[in-house]
């Protein structure tokens, strides 16, 4: 644990490397990490991806997006899940 006591991505990264199963991959543009450990870090975060939300005119980590863009599910699929959210911004979208 570091010093806040929590387990650290790097420790993750370290007991996969120690396995032999540590593998990188490039992450091209338009990816970001965005550490969270602390309030103000957190802050930042959430005002970079309301930024990028805003500015876009897109959602970050939307699951059912990602999942029609990948092939898992259908269009119906997704207008199916997004009905129960349809009186909120992540519904309508």
């Amino acid at each position: 644990p570091s010093a806040r006591g929590e387990l650290e991505i790097t420790d993750v990264n370290k007991a996969y490397l120690n396995r032999g199963d540590l593998s990188v991959e490039l992450m091209g543009r338009g990816f970001a990490w965005l550490d969270t450990g602390t309030h103000e870090s957190l802050l930042e975060a959430s005002q970079y991806i309301e930024t990028v939300q805003r500015m876009q005119n897109v959602q970050v980590a939307n699951l059912e997006e990602i999942s029609y863009r990948m092939g898992y599910i259908s269009r119906e699929d997704v207008l199916e899940l997004a009905q129960p959210l349809k009186k909120n911004e992540y519904g309508q979208y």
